[in-house]
Parts: structure tokens; C-alpha cells; sequence
């Protein structure tokens, strides 16, 4: 409907600037509104109130399909009312569609890979790694179902002074014989906190040297180390990402853009774009307004940025992207700067492509993490406790013990993504448990628990024997049915943007609709019982197709 409304405008003003076609937050005040008149009146001069009533008239005179009334409204705005039959239309249509509701193609015959989480082997997936996470596997949903030809991907520093300190710990202490994938992270946990406390205390020296037999590959019982803690790491972030709903397509590791990166970025030092300085070979930023940066340390190993730079191309060569987006914490927000930078003048067609999202830490009352100490909050842990929480809350649950503990773990989940997904990637978040599992409002439960309603409804109203049916349609749209269509819209929106949290905003208002409806509504009963149960078969859709967008699973019930 915005373009339907946007082309109207368009022919009717006899511009196409840019003037604006939203959703009116307010329903009482119509479905949409423009702000075309504001935008013409500042071109001609002209009072933009005579202005909109002037449009208003030549849109009247259109008879725009779908739209009931136009009223000229504040200082210039036009808002726009839709038809009755336009919203028992979209019914039918969602009804339809199912869980393809809301699939586009704004980016059908595009390449678009995403890179996130990117977890260190060695060390534990931690609740830092649950925003990249979260975050990722919706840009990329958005993506897919925005019709591109999609690739998730996952680039892992698996070596570097921290692997070094990892393997020094190793040497340290002894390795547990037959033990299971989580006691061998949880030994590799701790093997990494005593090498770091080592380098500390006096073996920083040895500890380099170590890192160098590590690229080379030169020391074969520091190989042994190294492969058998690289392996457990890598298959217990399998189990991860296995709980979260991520199933990557393509892995990258340091060991292999290191070195292509170290070459590139010496190939280009005569060109102009690296410079050596003091045994080290770094990028001047400051030509464009930047900072400098090192590319290859003084030891002639490959830094972040030369190891990133390598990537980019690595990246295209197994996989032609349109689109690169990458996920990094706000940490490195101005480093990737540097390299995009760097990128430019080595690489310019893949700098063009390549978008990157720095998001914040995720945080608990407690305060921020650090692995460099040992006391880490792992994913995995705080996943079991909110779990644990929600069981705690299911006393009336009647299924089995294993639907259960699925049931818990699946609002878990929901509770922690929502509270990630809330609010732009870039801001820092405290996680309370408390108001994350809350079905009273905003939260991930919540939204879930809107969904299973939706599901309980149907059910209940099939044992009566009534079905969802279009006839019988009541006179005036629900607000909860004047919401329905714009999903596709929001989707679109939230894929152009990298901004899933347009999504979370709008299954939120959804849901919130749904439950008023549903509260001061006899569905069962009612003359219009078939259309309200389509009606709530449509919630069920979009609030489902909403959620999985998120990566948040849906429970069949609560």
C-alpha cells in the first residue's frame, strides 16, 4: 500500500521528491500519512495547509484502490483511511500465504554473506558472542527473506598471542584423560587464565616464541596442544550455535587469511599504500582523517587489520558477494575504519560492498566479563540459568518432562534474543531476568506467549466445531487487523536498514493489539466467530513468521 499511496502522490503533485510515506502510529487518525505537502510547499513557496487541502482534492479525484478517505491534517500533513475490504482482503491474502507472509525481493539475484559471532578457539562462546550472535542470524534472516542467495559465516581467531597463552596454560596444567566435550572447554578455560596470568608474572618472552611456533607450525608436541585444543573448541561451538538456530555455511580462520593478508599488505608497501616503520609495517589513516594503524608487527606477524584485509578477498573468492556484512563489538568500531580505509586503496569494489555493524556489550547486574581472568559468563551458563528460571515458573506445564525442559529452554532463548534485538546493535544492554521473562509486556515470553494464544484459540474453537471462515465479515477492522499488512513493508525496511529491532517494535505492537482484542472480545460465540478465528489465524502467521525472522523459536505451547 506505501507504494500504491507514494505513486498516487506522485502523479497527483506532479513530483517525485522526497516526501515521506508512513504508517500512522495512532490508528484513530487513519492507516498512513505523507508529508508531501510540507516537502512541495518549501519548493513553491506556498502555504503548506492550502497546499495539502489542494492535494487532497486531485487524490479524491484518483479514487485511489484501497482507500476510503483522505483528510488534511497539523501543518501540512495528509493522513490516509483504508477501506474495510482492504484488511478482509489482506486476511485472505495472509491466510494464503502462510509462512511465506512477508517473503520480498529487494534482494532476489543478490550474493549477501553476514560474519558474526566469531568465536576464539581456545576459549568459551560467551555472552559477548550472544549479541554477534543474536544480531547476525537476523540481518541475515531479513536477508534471506528478502530473496537473496545467502551465506552465513563465521571467521575464528585461531591463532594469536591469546591461543600462545592458551597453549602455555596447557603446558601448565595437566589435561583430564576421557573427559567429556565440556569438561575438555571448561579445562581450556582455565588453561587460558593461567597462561595469561603466566604472561603476566614473567613469561611474555616465552609466550611470543610460542605464538611464532604456532603459525609456523615448527614444534610438534606444541602442534599436538594445539590441534586437540583447537578440535574440542570447535566442536562444542557446533552445540552452541546448534541451541541458537545457526547453521553456518562457510568458515574462516586467522591461520589461513593471516597469511594471505601478510603477503597483500606487503605487496602494496611499494605502492604507496602501507609504509615500514621501526621493523613494522603500518597504514597512515591520518590522510583520511584517521589514526594509523599496524598492519604487520615488528615480529613480521600479521595483525587484526592485515588478517581482516585478507579476509575481505578470501571472503569473495570462495563466495562473490554484493553484499559483506560484518559484526564486530563497538570495540573495534575504529579499527574496522582503518581497514575499510586501507581496503579501498587495495581493494576499492570490495569496500564498497562491505557494510559492518558494531554492536555493544551485553551486560548482567554484575557488571562486564573477562575471560583474561577466568571469570567468563559463558553463553552456555547463562542460557541454563534463565532456563532454569523459566522451570522454576512452569508449575502448570502438563507435558512431559522433556517437552518441558525444551519449552524452558526455547523461552530462555526468546528472553535473552528479545532483550538483545529491543533496541539498535549498537548500544550497550544490561540483561535482567527478571523483566526479559515478563508476560505482562515487552519481552520475548511475551511475544511467544501472544503466538501460543493465537494457536490455543483455534484449538478450542475446532472442538466446538467452528473453523476460520471470510464471511460474515463485521462492519469495522479490528486494530489488530489494520496492523497485519504492513509486515512485509517492516521486513523490507528492517533488511534495508540492518536493523532487526524495526521488527521486535512491530511484533510487539501486534501482539499488545492481539491481547486487547482477545480480552475484550467473545470469539466463541460471537456472530462473526468465523472471521475473528481467520482473523486470529492471521495473528498466528505474522507473529510466527515475526519471531523466526528474530531467530526466536516458537513453542507450541506455555
Amino acid at each position: 500500500m506505501q507504494e500504491i499511496l507514494r505513486k498516487a502522490i506522485a502523479e497527483a503533485s506532479g513530483s517525485r521528491g522526497d516526501f515521506l510515506v508512513a504508517p500512522l502510529e495512532d490508528l484513530s487518525r487513519g492507516d498512513y500519512y505523507t508529508n508531501a505537502a510540507l516537502v512541495l510547499a518549501k519548493v513553491e513557496g506556498k502555504d503548506p495547509r492550502v497546499l495539502a487541502e489542494e492535494l487532497r482534492t486531485k487524490l479524491e479525484g484518483l479514487g485511489i484502490e484501497g482507500v476510503e478517505s483522505i483528510e488534511a491534517a497539523g501543518p501540512g500533513f495528509l493522513n490516509f483511511r483504508l477501506k474495510r475490504s482492504f484488511f478482509s482482503g489482506e486476511i485472505k491474502k495472509i491466510a494464503k500465504a502462510g509462512k511465506e507472509f512477508g517473503k520480498g525481493e529487494a534482494y532476489t539475484g543478490k550474493k549477501v554473506i553476514v560474519e558474526y559471532t566469531d568465536p576464539n578457539p581456545f576459549k568459551e562462546i560467551h555472552i559477548g558472542h550472544l549479541m554477534s550472535n543474536t544480531i547476525g542470524e537476523s540481518v541475515a534472516r531479513l536477508h534471506e527473506w528478502s530473496g537473496a542467495d545467502l551465506k552465513r559465516a563465521c571467521y575464528q581467531g585461531d591463532v594469536g598471542l591469546q591461543i600462545a597463552k592458551a597453549i602455555k596454560g596447557m603446558m601448565l596444567l595437566e589435561r583430564p584423560e576421557n573427559a567429556s566435550l565440556q569438561e575438555q572447554v571448561a579445562y581450556l578455560g582455565r588453561a587460558y587464565a593461567a597462561g595469561s596470568a603466566a604472561y603476566e608474572e614473567g613469561a611474555a618472552e616465552e609466550i611470543k616464541a610460542l605464538n611464532k611456533k604456532i603459525y609456523e607450525r615448527s614444534d610438534e608436541d606444541v602442534n599436538q596442544l594445539y590441534d586437540w585444543g583447537r578440535k574440542a573448541s570447535l566442536d562444542h561451538f557446533e552445540t552452541i550455535y546448534k541451541k541458537l538456530g545457526t547453521k553456518f555455511n562457510l568458515y574462516f580462520f586467522e591461520s589461513e587469511t593471516g597469511v594471505f593478508g601478510r603477503e597483500l599488505v606487503r605487496e602494496f608497501v611499494g605502492r604507496g599504500v602501507f609504509e615500514e616503520s621501526d621493523g613494522a609495517v603500518i597504514y597512515r589513516g591520518e590522510k583520511h582523517g584517521l589514526h594509523t594503524r599496524v598492519f604487520i608487527n615488528s615480529e613480521g606477524l600479521p595483525t587484526y587489520e592485515a588478517k581482516e584485509l585478507g579476509l575481505a578477498k578470501t571472503k569473495h573468492d570462495r563466495f562473490p558477494y554484493d553484499l559483506s556484512v560484518v559484526l564486530t563489538g563497538n570495540e573495534v568500531n575504529e579499527y574496522f575504519k582503518v581497514l575499510l580505509s586501507a581496503m579501498r586503496e587495495v581493494y576499492p569494489e570490495l569496500a564498497e560492498k562491505t557494510k559492518h555493524i558494531g554492536h555493544g556489550m551485553l551486560r548482567l547486574t554484575t557488571g562486564k566479563m573477562s575471560s583474561r581472568t577466568g571469570n567468563v559468563i559463558s553463553a552456555e551458563s547463562l542460557i541454563a540459568e534463565v532456563t532454569e528460571s523459566v522451570l522454576a515458573r512452569m508449575t502448570e506445564f502438563d507435558g512431559s518432562p522433556e517437552e518441558k525442559e525444551k519449552t524452558a529452554e526455547m523461552v530462555a532463548i526468546a528472553a535473552i534474543k528479545h532483550t538483545i534485538l529491543r533496541q539498535a546493535p549498537g548500544k550497550d544492554i544490561i540483561f535482567d531476568p527478571a523483566q526479559a521473562l515478563s508476560l505482562e509486556g515487552d519481552s520475548g515470553p511475551y511475544l511467544q506467549y501472544a503466538l501460543v494464544r493465537t494457536k490455543t484459540l483455534l484449538a478450542k474453537a475446532a472442538e466446538v466445531g467452528e473453523t476460520p471462515t471470510l464471511e460474515n465479515i463485521p462492519s469495522e477492522a479490528a486494530d489488530v487487523e489494520r496492523l497485519l499488512h504492513r509486515f512485509p513493508q517492516i521486513l523490507a525496511r528492517s533488511a534495508a536498514d540492518l536493523a532487526p529491532q524495526h521488527v521486535v517494535t512491530y511484533i510487539t505492537e501486534v501482539a499488545s493489539a492481539f491481547n486487547a482484542f482477545y480480552a475484550g472480545t467473545r470469539v466463541i460465540g460471537n456472530p462473526h466467530v468465523g472471521y475473528y478465528l481467520a482473523l486470529t489465524q492471521a495473528v498466528g502467521v505474522v507473529l510466527e513468521n515475526g519471531l523466526s525472522v528474530l531467530g526466536i523459536p516458537t513453542p507450541e505451547r506455555m
